[in-house]
């Protein structure tokens, strides 16, 4: 089983492909192509969360129509755009939440923050989305030595990414290593 983590899908959105470039030619195609990513790699078992704004200004039949198309086990950690879905589709639903794997902790939520639960240790690394940066943003953080990671579709290329992902991402990181006295593999 794996742990994946995106946000800002903003599945329905016609709007979005213009305001962020997406390289889609409709709304549909945009839903059709990120739900083919997403269930390019995530399995059926694997845990997905969905770090908010999943859906947007569409009907709650269609929304739930389609998060029933995307693969795993889902968890949302709810956004600003967020409405109403069939809550059985989701193993669990938060507005904030924190867990520890491996000796790190990981604090998620739909906004970025400037400070997190042990983010002045350097034994946490937050996880969230809401901004619609590109992959600019991930590696300033990571070169400034900020444990900070936007998972939303548009700084991914569209596809969710992995805990393993996120581990490798900030392996050289010496305020991981010093704060959990750990070695990244």
């Amino acid at each position: 089983m794996e742990i994946y983590f995106s946000s800002d899908l903003h599945l329905g959105h016609r709007s979005v492909i213009g305001f962020q470039n997406r390289p889609f030619e409709s709304v549909e195609e945009m839903n059709s192509g990120i739900i083919h990513n997403f269930n390019s790699v995530v399995r059926r078992d694997d845990i997905l969360y969905i770090l908010g704004d999943l859906s947007y200004r569409i009907p709650e039949s269609q929304a739930n129509e389609l998060i029933k198309r995307i693969n795993g086990r889902k968890i949302l950690i709810r956004g600003n755009h967020d409405g109403h879905y069939d809550k059985s589709l989701f193993e669990e639903i938060y507005d904030y939440k924190e867990f520890k794997q491996e000796k790190i902790k990981y604090v998620l939520m739909h906004y970025p923050l400037m400070e997190w639960n042990g983010s002045r240790h350097g034994g946490s690394i937050h996880l969230h989305g809401h901004i619609h940066s590109n992959g600019v943003y991930n590696e300033e953080n990571r070169m400034n030595g900020i444990l900070r990671y936007d998972v939303g579709v548009d700084a991914n290329n569209y596809y969710p990414v992995s805990l393993r992902y996120i581990r490798s991402y900030f392996a050289d990181s010496a305020r991981l290593h010093e704060s959990c006295d750990i070695t990244i593999k």
